[in-house]
């Protein structure tokens, strides 16, 4: 009885202790949103009061490359990406240089033009505000890492109005296939607060509930299957859009930003050609698409080149935000083939192509339902789940760690970071699969 007492005890003290922890983590990064965010907004909203704002771009992205090269070059790329591996690598200890760097970087490229988000800096900023806490504190590694965990977690859900979603996309990007339980409680906390205290500071949210969401039928779900099919092959030329650009920017042995220099060079001509629309933010494009507007059918591609060529060329962001984009141009499109509404499936690829890229599912299902409603929820999770396993032993964080073989017939050593690992096709005899690839073998010995 005794030890059962003091095992409540401790317990108790822990929960309260987090509480108190993610509170503040949730209040810091609530704080640090609201200010990038209203500066990014104030740069924008200047930068393109110009109409060939995006002539710029050259030069943005030049002093892009130079300020993360000479600041601070872990604030260079995507953003969570970084965290993730300081999380696995380094126990959670991040360089607080971070949020200065990265805050300037991002507004500059963004605010010329630049397809990134918002999102993934946030993150990035709100973990490395976290990691200095947990410095002054002098926490030791694993609660280090806890305390950035919630620092992602934080900087998701006080960026795109979704405390819930937030608080799960910070323990579930970590890896893929599995959940770090531990940190579930004081990543909520941090969601929650953070979102509160951003909302306080007069951050406003997209929340869009779709009252047009037929019920629930066998036809409809079965539509909705294949869209999440759709959106993981779309998740799948995006991450190879992506790989392909640092491909063809590496052929180029140039100075860093030198590179954005021609970078910006390499845009200019497709804002002439296709507009502004599929550059920056996209915030815009993608409200219509949503409300269920005709957007070309290019958008997504175009906006996957865009993309692939600021990043590459030293630009500096998230990629969030551009996935988000290209999938609620991709569910738009779907939808507008099918005869189908282009607001209900553009809401579906909102979710379902980041679930795939990001391997986040769960998250993603939640925040379909904190963004538009819970009429969709039946349909979102299962679009978000069929994208998660098409999008195979890949993912746009090359630093998640692998935990889970989404297939049996895949061999794929269990560890390793997504970045490096190679799969192989091994079908077990007496699967589907196997009799189906041994039948095949079979036919050809007998036409041979």
């Amino acid at each position: 009885m005794r030890g059962k007492l003091i095992e409540e005890s401790v317990l108790f003290v822990s929960v309260l202790k987090w509480v108190f922890l993610a509170s503040v983590v949730g209040l810091i990064v609530g704080i640090s949103t609201a200010v990038f965010l209203k500066l990014l907004d104030w740069a924008i909203t200047r930068a393109t009061s110009f109409s060939l704002y995006f002539l710029i771009l050259p030069a943005a992205l030049f002093v892009s490359a130079l300020l993360v090269r000479l600041w601070e070059p872990e604030s260079g790329g995507y953003g969570p990406e970084k965290v993730i591996e300081a999380v696995h690598k380094k126990s959670g200890k991040i360089n607080i240089a971070v949020v200065p760097s990265k805050l300037t970087a991002t507004i500059l490229t963004a605010a010329a033009g630049g397809s990134v988000g918002q999102v993934g800096p946030c993150a990035q900023i709100g973990a490395a505000l976290a990691s200095a806490s947990a410095g002054l504190i002098r926490f030791d590694d694993t609660d280090r890492k806890k305390l950035v965990i919630c620092g992602i977690s934080a900087g998701f859900a006080s960026v795109l109005g979704a405390p819930i979603a937030g608080a799960i996309f910070g323990v579930e990007v970590l890896s893929v296939g599995s959940i770090m339980y531990e940190v579930l409680l004081p990543s909520f906390v941090a969601g929650i607060t953070s979102y509160h205290v951003s909302s306080l500071l007069g951050i406003t949210y997209l929340h869009l509930p779709l009252k047009s969401v037929p019920s629930f039928s066998e036809s409809f779900f079965l539509v909705s299957a294949l869209a999440g099919l759709f959106f993981g092959l779309c998740s799948v030329l995006f991450i190879e859009a992506m790989r392909l650009g640092k491909k063809f920017a590496a052929i180029f042995q140039w100075w860093d930003p030198l590179k954005g220099l021609a970078g910006g060079i390499i845009l200019i001509p497709l804002a002439f050609l296709f507009s502004t629309d599929y550059m920056g933010l996209g915030v815009k494009t993608i409200h219509e698409a949503l409300q269920g507007d005709v957007i070309p059918w290019y958008a997504f591609p175009l906006k996957a080149i865009t993309t692939s060529v600021t990043f590459a060329f030293g630009g500096t962001g998230g990629i969030i935000a551009p996935i988000i984009f290209s999938g609620t141009m991709a569910g738009n499109l779907f939808g507008g083939l099918l005869g189908l509404d282009r607001g209900i499936f553009a809401a579906m690829g909102f979710v379902g192509m980041l679930a795939g890229a990001a391997n986040t599912p769960i998250a993603m299902s939640i925040l379909a339902v904190e963004l538009f409603g819970s009429s969709i929820a039946p349909y979102a999770a299962v679009v978000c789940v069929i994208s998660f396993l098409m999008t195979g032993h890949r993912g746009i964080f090359a630093t998640q760690r692998l935990t889970l073989r989404k297939s049996a017939s895949m061999d794929v050593e269990m560890g390793k970071e997504i970045g490096e690992v190679r799969t192989e096709f091994r079908p077990r005899r007496k699967s589907v699969i196997g009799i189906a690839a041994n039948w095949a073998k079979k036919t050809d010995k007998k036409d041979s």
